[in-house]
């Protein structure tokens, strides 16, 4: 099957909320189209931090965001964060993850990058087989924090103003 892996446009939100539909993401719940492009704008300004989608033809089956951070550690090498991987329902265990995967190594291959990561919803057992399947392995903990509760309000009793940007 031929699958293409490149940057994601404006234009291809549309596939991408539609695969950010599926019941197991955010329990279907996806944002507007107005709000993905704000949102999609804002990652944009962000160096380094991407979004790409697999297509088949001009069909959107795949797509995935990936962050390549900057480190004061680890000898200055930068790491990859993999994250918001999703795959249409038709295309799965047909290779499409598998492609989007090594295009995400081989990316931060290039930078340098001494790992990538990315966590998963432990409820996710088949993904968590494809994950070792591809040579992650688990490591370390996990730990969340949700600072926004149910209809959006803040959930922490702290001082919720939002942090002024240094720069």
């Amino acid at each position: 099957m031929d699958i293409y892996i490149r940057e994601a446009t404006k234009r291809d939100l549309s596939g991408i909320l539609s695969l950010y539909s599926q019941p197991d993401l955010d329990d279907g719940q996806v944002l507007t189209t107005e709000h993905a492009e704000h949102v999609f704008e804002e990652m944009r300004r962000y160096p380094n931090y991407r979004v790409y989608v697999a297509s088949h033809g001009s069909l959107v089956v795949g797509t995935f965001a990936l962050l390549i951070m900057d480190n004061l550690i680890h000898h200055g090498k930068p790491s990859g964060i993999l994250e918001a991987v999703a795959v249409d329902p038709e295309f799965q265990r047909r290779g499409v993850g598998r492609q989007m995967i090594h295009f995400a190594m081989d990316r931060c291959r290039e930078f340098g990058c001494y790992k990538i990561s990315l966590s998963s919803n432990f409820r996710l057992s088949k993904a968590h087989e494809f994950y070792d399947s591809l040579g992650f392995r688990r490591h370390g903990i996990s730990f969340v924090v949700d600072l926004v509760a149910e209809g959006g309000a803040i959930a922490s009793t702290m001082d919720t103003s939002r942090p002024s940007n240094p720069n």
